[in-house]
């Protein structure tokens, strides 16, 4: 998929997604996990009411397949210190606290399912690793700072 080339449609739904929808989310992480939630787990096909009634259900699903893989290659090519920036803007948008974010993301590892289907095993276990490296870093730095630890 993301070798191959888009026609014109697929480039405007591309456009049209990434300047209505993904420019307003904060962080590649954030738009990530946004783009993965639009995948049937079952079926691996994308769904978009809005991208799909402007465009066409095959080119919607090719341009949100294309915008996923994009926003992924972007975060795989970032360094890991630059992940634990886009890890700690994505924990301040959701209604967890940092420490609960690091646990339940460290223990059921959620970043698995964000992956894009054409990813390839090597790929896949390097962003994994990543993303872990980018937690602990967060742990250490909760357990060295006192605003994050939780009262006992």
């Amino acid at each position: 998929m993301h070798d191959s080339p888009r026609c014109a449609n697929v480039d405007a739904a591309c456009r049209d997604l990434s300047t209505r929808t993904l420019a307003q989310i904060d962080g590649d992480f954030a738009r990530l996990v946004y783009l993965g939630s639009l995948r049937d787990y079952n079926t691996g096909e994308y769904h978009h009411d809005g991208l799909a009634w402007q465009f066409s259900e095959k080119i919607a699903q090719n341009a949100m397949a294309w915008c996923h893989w994009t926003v992924y290659r972007r975060l795989i090519l970032c360094s890991v210190r630059d992940l634990v920036t886009e890890l700690e803007t994505y924990a301040a948008s959701i209604p967890l606290s940092r420490s609960d974010f690091i646990r339940t993301w460290s223990c059921f590892q959620p970043y698995r399912v964000v992956i894009p289907r054409d990813s390839t095993p090597i790929t896949s276990y390097f962003f994994s690793s990543n993303v872990r490296a980018a937690l602990a870093v967060l742990h250490s730095r909760q357990d060295a700072d006192p605003r994050y630890r939780q009262p006992a």
